[in-house]
């Protein structure tokens, strides 16, 4: 067995001692987000497992205030589960560490898995506040989660990534969000690595290339979900304008009051998402 595949039955041993549901409780859907977003509030949460305490590769004082979070819909119905915080690349971790997550829910049986980003637009014609959907992305990080030995039990080593978010479920997604009127924003995403901010002859070239949005932590755990063999949709919460000779600075207030905008309009559709999976 590989070193990979040892620390996710690691994780994966320890979150199955922890998990209040049954054994044979279907938990084929999951959610990966950003820290604390108020659509948390549309899902009972019923148990909490802090990330600082999963062994090994959740463990990190930068970002211990992570959550693996075992959930339900409000009647009940469905369970699933919400990571709740990226395993972000720029904080030090590796590419396999950010990768991490993704492999366990696969191994815990995970077929569909809704991935939301937090990202600043590049197409002048989207806003602060809206909703962006994903369909492809460029990865400018300058590394990924495959480098080095592959596990042939987990994936294959030269995945296929020209669907990666998977092309039949963004259709349903777009069809389910025409019939409910609500605006958003068909985009290909940039993965970069932060943290710091961009330039302006960046955000010029970064839209030059294809890019509609920009975020740093979407990449990596897209390519793993591919590498696995999941379905995967992913959400842009957009709060910052990254238009080129359009730049200007953002308060934390701005960005924060931004990102409850799109997260409002959106809690409905990812309670539908939640929903509806298979």
């Amino acid at each position: 067995m590989t070193e990979q595949k040892e620390r996710i039955y690691e994780s994966i041993a320890y979150l199955k001692a922890k998990s209040p549901f049954k054994p044979a409780d279907k938990l084929s859907f999951a959610v990966i987000t950003y820290r604390d977003p108020s659509f948390l509030k549309e899902f009972k949460l019923i148990k909490r497992v802090s990330y600082k305490d999963i062994p090994p590769s959740f463990k990190s004082a930068k970002e211990s205030e992570g959550e693996f979070i075992f959930a339900t819909t409000k009647n009940g119905k469905k369970k699933f589960i919400v990571l709740n915080g990226h395993i972000n690349f720029y904080n030090g971790f590796s590419m396999r560490d950010a990768a991490h997550p993704v492999y366990v829910l696969k191994e815990m049986g995970v077929k569909n898995l809704v991935i939301i980003d937090e990202v600043g637009h590049l197409n002048p014609r989207f806003s602060v506040g809206g909703v962006s959907v994903i369909y492809d992305h460029i990865n400018l990080m300058g590394d990924n989660p495959l480098i080095g030995e592959n596990d042939s039990t987990i994936g294959t080593r030269f995945p296929d990534m020209s669907d990666p978010y998977d092309a039949k479920w963004y259709n349903d997604i777009e069809n389910y969000l025409r019939e409910k009127k609500f605006r958003y924003y068909p985009s290909v995403y940039l993965g970069v690595t932060g943290p710091e901010t961009e330039t302006e002859a960046e955000c010029r070239f970064y839209r030059d290339i294809g890019a509609d949005v920009l975020g740093y932590s979407l990449v990596p755990e897209n390519i793993a979900v591919v590498h696995s063999e999941m379905r995967c949709a992913a959400f842009g919460m957009i709060t910052r304008e990254l238009v080129a000779d359009r730049l200007s600075e953002i308060s934390e207030d701005d960005k924060l009051n931004n990102r409850l905008k799109a997260e409002k309009a959106f809690a409905p559709v990812i309670a539908e998402l939640v929903s509806m999976s298979r």
